[in-house]
């Protein structure tokens, strides 16, 4: 699938020790002609980490992007109604986000943004980021595995030494995973 002139939503959610590779990603896709509309979550667009300060990230990401950024609900909604994307990716997902879209509990910019976005029966895909992945989260993983619209970005221990149930995607399989879901498939194996 060609990804030249597709309109594709990019959410950042708070897993912010993957920005600087998720934010390569986005560079990639903007890089390959695609059109790439930035969401943040509420903390993502606001608070400043040991990764970096918000400000910059919504600087580098405005810049790199040529849009602003969606980061209320009142600006997430009308993505549907719209038709404004072609895909949508969320990554990094957290186990938090996986969890609202898993029991659609809609009170955040980026979950506002998914639910509006199927409503167009229209490809989502996630990109997970998330230390409890084999604990907690692993149940609203397999919730979403079984709905309809949602496609994964494989995914691997992060280090299962130190962090033995924390799970991240291969990024580098971002964009595969985007043109397999413009095609209504999932790529395989999930697990690498």
């Amino acid at each position: 699938m060609e990804l030249v002139g597709k309109n594709i939503g990019y959410a950042l959610t708070g897993s912010f020790c993957t920005f600087r590779t998720t934010i390569k990603e986005m560079e990639n896709l903007v890089k390959i002609g695609a059109n790439v509309f930035p969401i943040m979550s509420f903390n993502s667009y606001s608070l400043d980490t040991k990764f970096g300060k918000a400000e910059d990230f919504i600087e580098e990401i405005e810049n790199l992007t040529g849009n602003k950024i969606i980061h209320t609900i009142q600006t997430a909604e009308p993505i549907g109604p719209k038709k404004m994307f072609d895909i949508l990716i969320v990554a990094p997902c957290s186990g938090n986000t996986m969890a609202r879209l898993s029991y659609d509990i809609i009170d955040t910019p980026v979950a506002m943004a998914v639910k509006s976005h199927l409503r167009n029966d229209r490809p989502v895909v996630i990109g997970i980021s998330t230390n409890n992945g084999l604990s907690g989260a692993a149940e609203n993983i397999g919730r979403l595995l079984n709905r309809k619209n949602y496609y994964f970005v494989p995914f691997t221990q992060d280090n299962p030494i130190t962090k033995p149930r924390s799970i991240v995607c291969d990024f580098r399989l971002l964009q595969k995973t985007v043109e397999y879901a413009l095609d209504g498939e999932q790529i395989e194996p999930i697990l690498v």
